[in-house]
């Protein structure tokens, strides 16, 4: 367990700006206001730097991506050292060309890129038409010691999966953060449902990230926000963000309810392979 016990914490959902440039000033200037308020870590919300073009297909699209390290997690890997905060960089990766992932950077309060987390499960239905754009993840589940502790990250759809989360927590993660880009409809009754199951069931915190608005440009998909933290009990952390607008959400998070928690119920002292000695008689 960390020695931080408390960690303030910040995420940040928006609407697209309509240009990479402003989007990506807006979320310096997110990142510096949660600093004044003394947050120690901040996630943005899924491809923060780009609107949803996964509600069409359309090649041009692919101009967006770019490589890891590359200019603009160089840019954050510069602030975050400024900041001495820890970040949570989601982004359309290119690897190499054909090579395309939904990622999310992490990067330690000292500027270093600390690695990469590549979203597994890759939807392919109306308005979500991101196995055009992605390859499903090849990187497993890497959880990060951080300079705030251990963290891991999961990208929306990989949410209704529950290997995922449980690959983190068996590996320690303390905080995993999900940024997504969800709309009202489909799944969004399972918005305030499956993160708090996923947080109980695995014994850590939550940050469920989600952009607002609708970016007719590109469709009707209408993004609803309502990101959140949310506690190993399944307590949301304060007040859920609004459904339409853009939000800086700033909470305190007790990591000693991590310690709390597991010693109470102790899923994982039986899940370890090894919980009920071998099988086989001698």
């Amino acid at each position: 367990m960390s020695a931080h016990e408390t960690v303030r914490a910040a995420i940040v959902q928006t609407n697209w700006t309509g240009d990479r440039e402003s989007m990506i000033a807006a979320h310096i200037a997110y990142a510096r206001d949660a600093a004044a308020q003394g947050a120690k870590i901040i996630g943005f919300q899924e491809v923060f730097d780009a609107p949803y073009f996964c509600q069409v297909q359309d090649s041009k699209y692919y101009e967006f991506a770019e490589s890891i390290p590359g200019p603009t997690i160089d840019l954050f890997c510069g602030l975050a050292k400024e900041l001495a905060m820890v970040m949570i960089v989601p982004v359309y990766e290119r690897e190499q060309d054909g090579f395309l992932y939904n990622t999310a950077a992490v990067i330690d309060a000292d500027g270093t890129l600390l690695g990469k987390y590549r979203k597994h499960h890759i939807p392919q239905v109306q308005g979500f038409w991101e196995k055009f754009y992605f390859r499903p993840g090849n990187l497993g589940w890497p959880v990060f010691d951080t300079a705030v502790g251990k963290v891991g990250v999961y990208i929306c759809y990989d949410r209704h999966f529950p290997e995922g989360w449980r690959a983190l927590g068996l590996a320690g993660a303390q905080i995993v953060f999900n940024p997504s880009a969800t709309s009202r409809g489909l799944s969004s009754y399972l918005w305030k449902l499956e993160q708090p199951a996923a947080a109980v069931a695995n014994e850590y915190f939550i940050a469920a990230i989600n952009r607002v608005g609708i970016e007719s440009e590109y469709g009707d998909d209408d993004f609803y926000g309502t990101s959140y933290f949310v506690d190993p009990e399944g307590k949301f952390v304060g007040d859920v963000a609004s459904a339409q607008d853009p939000e800086l959400v700033v909470r305190d998070l007790d990591l000693s309810l991590i310690r709390t928690v597991r010693d109470r119920w102790s899923f994982y002292r039986d899940r370890r392979p090894d919980a009920y000695g071998s099988l086989v008689e001698p």
